[in-house]
């Protein structure tokens, strides 16, 4: 599933520890998830979106 997390992220200027920290997941979950090599849950998804003040359908890109 594509997604924009990385660039989200790097627009905040948050490290990937920082958003792993506040999903509750580890880095190198979250950089899978980045480079589309992983699939959240949905439980994951909705705590990713809202680290980074936006909705699952923004990041993740769902009806573009």
């Amino acid at each position: 599933m594509k997604n924009i997390i990385k660039e989200v992220r790097e627009s905040k200027q948050m490290s990937q520890e920082e958003l792993s920290i506040q999903a509750g997941i580890t880095r190198t979950f979250l950089s899978g998830i980045e480079s589309n090599k992983r699939n959240p849950s949905v439980f994951i998804g909705v705590k990713l979106a809202m680290a980074l003040g936006k909705t699952v359908e923004e990041i993740f890109l769902i009806n573009k």
